[in-house]
């Protein structure tokens, strides 16, 4: 006991005493310096902020309130399928196919169509609801987080790819269905790696003790409640509702878009064509185009890329999708992304679609922060394999179609 003691003691004495208020202010200040002189020396310090400036509010005119519209619409759509029982028909068309290919219960498949209509978190909804939860083992329902972050935001993201077509100059149809399937590709390789580590912990007998929802009754009194409205009024709350929550979303990205994007973007895009730095929107220091181009014979196999740009795209959606696909309408004015590219941007910004910044929060919902390593690691593998996927796919089919 005596050994113990002074086990715990000794360690109590080395751990570190948190930093004096003005030594933590003199580092960020330090960090803050630094992170402005490595654009200063390059662009000046008035061209650097001028361009964050400019930069910020070019995104906030012309790709957020873009998202915001295509988020407003089809919140719309989806409440209207949601509310008529089309969701639930997809449900159960998709559900005997979620034990084969993803090792789930088919009640996962509400989770996929959930998260594809809204967000990631959509499926933590699902998981705290006991009549959703009887279904599983305990080692499944922990997957759930990398199947649904897989689809998050998927509608949107495929609406805003298929609005880019113009700037192309052809159809991206077939573009966006190779990055659907990959990202399912992705989805299913996250998930059976996550059910391999969950596998490990709580083998594969022990459910939940699920508690009597009481709240079940009143529920159903409002869904009886509902149906006896007319089919306009339920069409007309439908809209309004659903298009209040694509508001919902569009605001919620705004962050995102213009703090992630304007630095991703100043870090990505070089100097104007003359080379003179103007303060203008979308200039920049090239790094990661420069960095991206010294492990070039690894990205060109795996994602095809047109350019060392494109690799932004990908690392954005990391933190946030939005913020991601805000990237795209930029880089195909320059011309520095194609169509193979809209396909892996596809798979990815869906697959990713924010995950770090999401999975940690999710975890912690489900009562396992623990678990959010795993995941992460897990879903980290399946990202890149759905780019990767969705990469040779559009290849193989446009020789097929000589698209």
């Amino acid at each position: 006991m005596e050994i113990k003691s002074e086990i715990k003691s000794f360690r109590k004495k080395k751990q570190r005493k948190p930093l004096p208020k003005i030594v933590s202010a003199i580092i960020c200040l330090m960090i803050f310096a630094a992170f402005f002189l490595v654009f200063s020396l390059k662009m000046g310090l008035p061209n650097t902020l001028n361009t964050m400036m400019n930069t910020a509010y070019s995104l906030l005119t012309d790709t957020v309130l873009y998202i915001m519209a295509i988020a407003v619409l089809m919140g719309a759509i989806s409440a209207i399928l949601s509310e008529f029982g089309v969701v639930d028909l997809i449900n159960k068309l998709l559900s005997p196919l979620m034990k084969p290919i993803y090792g789930l219960p088919g009640a996962a498949a509400l989770g996929i169509v959930t998260t594809f209509l809204s967000d990631n978190p959509a499926i933590l909804t699902l998981a705290e609801d006991d009549g959703f939860r009887k279904y599983f083992k305990k080692y499944q329902l922990y997957a759930l987080t990398n199947l649904g972050t897989a689809f998050g935001m998927g509608l949107i993201i495929c609406t805003f790819m298929l609005g880019q077509s113009a700037k192309v100059g052809k159809g991206l149809g077939s573009a966006v269905l190779v990055g659907l399937l990959g990202a399912i590709i992705g989805s299913i390789v996250s998930t059976r790696l996550m059910l391999v580590q969950t596998k490990k912990l709580f083998g594969t007998k022990e459910g939940f003790d699920l508690i009597p929802n009481n709240v079940l009754d009143s529920q159903t009194d409002a869904v009886q409640n509902t149906q006896q409205k007319s089919v306009g009024m339920r069409i007309i709350d439908c809209i309004l509702n659903g298009g209040k929550s694509g508001v919902e979303v569009g605001v919620s990205i705004i962050p995102g878009v213009l703090i992630i994007c304007t630095v991703v973007m100043m870090f990505t895009y070089g100097a104007p064509a003359d080379g003179v730095y103007t303060g203008g929107a979308y200039e920049g220091i090239g790094l990661i185009p420069f960095l991206a181009s010294k492990i070039d014979f690894i990205l060109k196999p795996l994602f095809g890329f047109s350019s060392s740009e494109a690799i932004a795209v990908p690392i954005t959606a990391l933190g946030a999708a939005g913020a991601a696909i805000g990237l795209i309408p930029g880089m195909l004015e320059v011309g520095a992304v194609a169509a193979n590219d809209i396909a892996v941007f596809t798979a990815m910004c869906m697959c990713w679609s924010g995950f770090l910044s999401t999975h940690v929060s999710m975890m912690g919902a489900l009562g396992k922060p623990e678990l959010s390593g795993k995941a992460i690691i897990s879903h980290t593998i399946g990202g890149v394999a759905a780019g990767v996927a969705a990469n040779w796919l559009f290849k193989l089919i446009a020789v097929i179609l000589k698209y």
